[in-house]
This record gives C-alpha cells, sequence and structure tokens, in this order.
C-alpha cells in the first residue's frame, strides 16, 4: 500500500518515507523500490516508533525535510503500541487488511479512536479471504462513528485515486495559515 502510494506521488511530489520495525530493513528497501528516499528506523524492543526515533532518523537523513511535501511514518505494524504515541502527524492512519478479519476493530479499538481515517488494504484478497466488508465498514463505525474509510487494492489500483485525494486534503489543511 505505501510503496503503491510513494510510487504514484513520487510523479508530481517530493515525497519520503520513515519505515519503523523491531528489525530489519526490509520494508525500506521494498519501499525505496518506489523512487522515494527512505529510511529505516530499527525499534529493537520497542513495539512503536517514538517521537525521538523520528526526529535521529529526520537528522541523519539524506533529505532536508524542508524540501519534502509528503512524508509517511510507518509505525511497527501492529494495532495496539502505536496507537498511544504523539509523533506530530497532520494525520494518523490504520491500514486494516482483508486478510485480517473482521473483528480487529472491535478488538483493537484504540487505533481506531486515534486516528483521522482507515484504509482497508487489501481488497483484491476480500473475496478469497472470507472477508465480509460490510461486516468489516460496520464494525470500524461501531467503534469510530464518522471515522472516514477507504478500501483499496495496491495491487489493483482500486480505490487508489480516493486514498490520494485524501492525502492531498491532508497536505491542503496543513498549509492554511502557514507564511507564504
Amino acid at each position: 500500500m505505501l510503496q503503491a502510494t510513494l510510487k504514484r506521488l513520487t510523479a508530481e511530489h517530493r515525497v519520503a518515507a520513515l519505515v519503523g520495525d523491531l528489525a530489519t530493513d526490509n520494508d525500506a528497501k521494498r519501499l525505496a523500490e518506489s523512487g522515494a528516499p527512505v529510511r529505516q528506523i530499527v525499534t529493537g524492543t520497542v513495539c512503536h516508533l517514538e517521537a525521538e526515533m523520528v526526529e535521529n532518523a529526520l537528522a541523519g537523513a539524506a533529505w532536508n525535510l524542508s524540501e519534502i511535501d509528503f512524508l509517511f511514518l510507518e509505525n511497527v505494524g501492529n494495532l495496539v503500541c502505536p496507537s498511544s504515541y504523539d509523533l506530530g502527524e497532520h494525520a494518523r492512519v490504520v491500514l486494516l487488511s482483508t486478510t485480517e478479519g473482521e473483528d480487529k476493530p472491535l478488538k483493537y479499538p484504540t487505533i481506531f479512536n486515534t486516528s483521522d481515517a482507515a484504509v482497508v488494504t487489501k481488497l483484491d484478497l476480500a473475496e478469497a479471504a472470507g472477508c465480509d466488508l460490510t461486516l468489516l465498514q460496520s464494525n470500524i463505525q461501531d467503534v469510530r462513528p464518522g471515522l472516514p474509510v477507504w478500501s483499496v487494492s495496491a495491487r489493483t489500483g482500486q480505490g487508489m485515486e480516493e486514498w490520494l485525494q485524501f492525502i492531498h486534503g491532508v497536505k491542503a489543511k496543513s498549509m492554511q495559515g502557514m507564511p507564504a
């Protein structure tokens, strides 16, 4: 999902990503194939990114933050720990794969309650995974009524344009009131 997002945005924008994982730089290598600069944050035994980790990664980055239009922070891939830590993001988005099951919003409500939007990913696998998309959407709304939700397949491109419109909207809102 993030790789497809970066690839689509790099055509017209300066984008970069910071990627958090307990170990390895596998995600950073894969995401770098998008053409965007990517920097790995290895958290060791910590199950989430913290603001200081992000600050240190930015200080050592090969790019200047003021020259980046969109910076994506991919937190450690779980639905528990990242929900409690503010990283100064303009928008927090939770990704939930159709292969994870419809009950995840009910089991892990905090991440949905601290997010500005949700993206249901791997839409192309929903049928094969036996995912009831209506129930999944309902469970998200039960936990967080009114939360914007997009269903996306990075593989087929379904839903990507709507997702990118949201990202552009976040950028526009973040620019309001900033000096020219």
